[in-house]
Parts: structure tokens; C-alpha cells; sequence
């Protein structure tokens, strides 16, 4: 159950935002408002989670226990919530409602230009990620095994890191920190396909991502009225059930 949220990654991310949102109040001039831009964002949250996810995998090659990486990552969403807190009182309160809506996550808030810079920089977060297949079969069985077939751990690890950075940083920056998509979709196409192939579960989760994200969008647009929910909070009701959903079927599996 290691998604995004649970290691850390998205928190690295929003990490990255608020200090170039909120980052003005306590550091001063240092971080001028003509900064606070689109792609300064884009590279504050993409270098913010490539850093969280870096620092992850550094601990795991020490810790071998998967309940520890997880418990490790989720002190890590402590730790940045902690500074975010820290930048938050130090912050105006047009700084803090910038950073709140950002918070809010949402779909709707982006102009043609910002879209191609979003699709520049995700397709080749996904080119990257096709690129990958291959290692992240061979480390299903792992190190050992995908040594023998001569594959350059230390590249493929690289490969592996900058396409989740880019792909997770770029949708937090334009989006919001979307909470239990990237949780639930991975294991929920799991289990549909019954399959461990990449080439089949990357596509998959690419397009019920897509799909699942477009339905709640849908929903946060409250028919018959010109209020807009937040995101999150449509992710949150309909991915935390299928979480729990997929823990007590597996429990079951166990017995």
C-alpha cells in the first residue's frame, strides 16, 4: 500500500510549493513574489518529491522491513507538514489562502499554456516510465535476479526515481497534492488484470487514473449551482472504501 501519500512523495512535493508560495514570510526578499510562477512551482514540487522519494530509497537499501519504509515515510509527511506549519505563521494571509486553494486541489484552474507545459513535462515523465518496464519486472524478483540479467541497478533505480519525481511533482503543482488516487488505482488495476506485468499495469493505471480522476471532477462540479467542491475531498470519499475495500480482501486471502 505504498502510495504516493504514504511515502512521502506528495508531501515532498507540497513541501516544495509552500516554500515558494509561503517561503516570502519568514525568508524575506529572498523569495520575491515574481518568483511565485508556474514553473517555479512545477520545479519546487518536482525537486521536492524527487529528493523525499531519494531519501526513501536510501533508508530501504538499510531497512529491509516494508513496515518500516512505510512508517519511515510517513515521518517524513510529518516532517514537512511540520514546516509547512513553521512557513504558514510566518506567511501573510493572502500568501496562506494562495497555499489553502492550492491545498484544495483542483482541475480547473489552468490555461492552455500551462496545459502544454503540463503535457511537455508528464509525457516525459511517461516516456520515462515505459522506459522501465523492463527494470521494474526484472527487480520484481529481486536485486539478485535482475543482476544476472545484466541490469545496471544503480541506472535503472535513477530512471525509475526522476519519472515518479516528474510525474508526481507536476501533478501536485498544477493539481494540488490529489490524495488516495495514486494509492488506490495501482492496486485496485491489480487487482482486475491478476497480473504483476508492468507493460500491462502501467497503461492500465495511466487510463483508469485518467478515468477516475475526470468522474470526481465531475462530481466536485456541483450540479444546479456555482459552487465547486474541492478535489480532494471526492478522491478522499471514494478512494479511502476501496483502500480499506482492498486490506480486509487481502487479509481474507491471508486466511
Amino acid at each position: 500500500m505504498a502510495g504516493p501519500f504514504v511515502l512521502g512523495i506528495s508531501s515532498g512535493a507540497s513541501l516544495g510549493v509552500a516554500l515558494v508560495i509561503l517561503g516570502s514570510g519568514l525568508f524575506g526578499g529572498l523569495f520575491a513574489t515574481a518568483l511565485i510562477s508556474k514553473w517555479s512551482i512545477v520545479i519546487a514540487a518536482s525537486l521536492g518529491s524527487f529528493l523525499v522519494l531519494l531519501t526513501v530509497l536510501a533508508v530501504s537499501s538499510k531497512v529491509r522491513d516494508t513496515m518500516a519504509i512505510l512508517i519511515i515515510g510517513l515521518m517524513f509527511g510529518s516532517i514537512t507538514a511540520a514546516v509547512v506549519s513553521v512557513l504558514s505563521y510566518f506567511s501573510s494571509a493572502e500568501q496562506l489562502q494562495q497555499y489553502i486553494f492550492w491545498g484544495f486541489g483542483s482541475l480547473s484552474n489552468l490555461s492552455w499554456s500551462e496545459l502544454l507545459i503540463f503535457f511537455g513535462i508528464y509525457a516525459t515523465g511517461i516516456i520515462l516510465s515505459i522506459l522501465s518496464i523492463k527494470s521494474l519486472n526484472s527487480l520484481l524478483l529481486g536485486d539478485n535476479y535482475a543482476k544476472s540479467l545484466g541490469l545496471n541497478l544503480k541506472q535503472s533505480r535513477l530512471i525509475i526515481i526522476l519519472a515518479t519525481s516528474l510525474i508526481a511533482g507536476t501533478i501536485t503543482a498544477f493539481a494540488g497534492p490529489i490524495a488516495f488516487i495514486g494509492l488506490a488505482i495501482p492496486h485496485l488495476t491489480r487487482q482486475i488484470f491478476k497480473t504483476s506485468n508492468h507493460k500491462v499495469l502501467l497503461a492500465a493505471v495511466f487510463l483508469f487514473g485518467a478515468i477516475v480522476m475526470l468522474i470526481c471532477d465531475s462530481i466536485a462540479q456541483v450540479p444546479f449551482s456555482d459552487y465547486t467542491l474541492p478535489i480532494n475531498a471526492i478522491t478522499a470519499l471514494i478512494g479511502a472504501p476501496v483502500v480499506i475495500w482492498l486490506l480486509v480482501r487481502q487479509r481474507k486471502m491471508v486466511f
